[in-house]
């Protein structure tokens, strides 16, 4: 029997980034009618996958983290749950990124109009004190970099240095405009943030209520699953 696909999101009290991670989940369901797809919260909503694992009556289920990268929600949180569950063969999938995808539909989020050869482009996550998602960041600033052919720096809106707001003050400071490319999933206060930073332009999250979610993001989440 395939276990069934439990979407884990961090949760959000923004009712756009609600929407929003409720239509991936949706369009992950409607790819998949054959499979079993319940939805989780690490944070701010509920049900907890401890919760969502407690009602599938013993059977065993994966873990989809809708993460950016792993840090403790994925090694903790949600290994903990699997750890738990009633059912054995509960496991944890990877975090959906880095994955050269995303960088692909981030670049779309910029468009090349915005892009001048003086410009600094900065790729915007929520941040960890975790280095492992530190690195995830980095790595996927590295290969934002390639397909634009240029440096990309990696900054965050919480733990994590450099923070956001200080590279885009430093940057101005010497003369450069600032581009931010943001490294989130969904709207929420973290997006907030990364919009107020002051820059010149700022993508929107890779999610986005009202909107289809990407198709590449769905084939990231089934292959984490599989």
């Amino acid at each position: 029997m395939e276990p069934v696909l439990v979407a884990c999101s961090h949760g959000t009290a923004s009712p756009e980034g609600q929407a929003a991670v409720r239509g991936l989940v949706d369009a992950v369901a409607r790819r998949r009618p054959d499979l079993q797809v319940r939805s989780a919260y690490v944070d701010v909503q509920e049900p907890s996958p401890a919760e969502v694992l407690a009602r599938l009556g013993g059977r065993p289920a994966r873990l989809v983290p809708l993460l950016l990268s792993a840090g403790y929600h994925v090694f903790v949180d949600l290994t903990d749950a699997a750890a738990a569950a009633a059912a054995g063969g509960t496991t944890v999938a990877p975090a959906l990124g880095p994955d050269r995808r995303l960088a692909e539909l981030i670049r779309a989020r910029l468009g090349r109009r915005h892009l001048r050869t003086t410009d600094t482009v900065v790729l915007a996550a929520a941040g960890s004190s975790n280095e492992f998602a530190v690195a995830d960041c980095e790595t996927a600033a590295t290969q934002l970099g390639e397909l634009l052919g240029r440096r990309v720096t990696a900054a965050y809106l919480t733990a994590g240095q450099p923070r956001l707001t200080d590279v885009v003050a430093n940057e101005h400071a010497a003369g450069r405009g600032v581009l931010v490319a943001t490294y989130l999933l969904a709207p929420g206060s973290f997006a907030d943030r990364a919009a107020n930073c002051g820059a010149e332009h700022v993508t929107a999250p890779l999610l986005l209520a009202g909107e289809p979610p990407p198709e590449a993001i769905v084939d990231i989440v089934l292959q984490r699953f599989s």
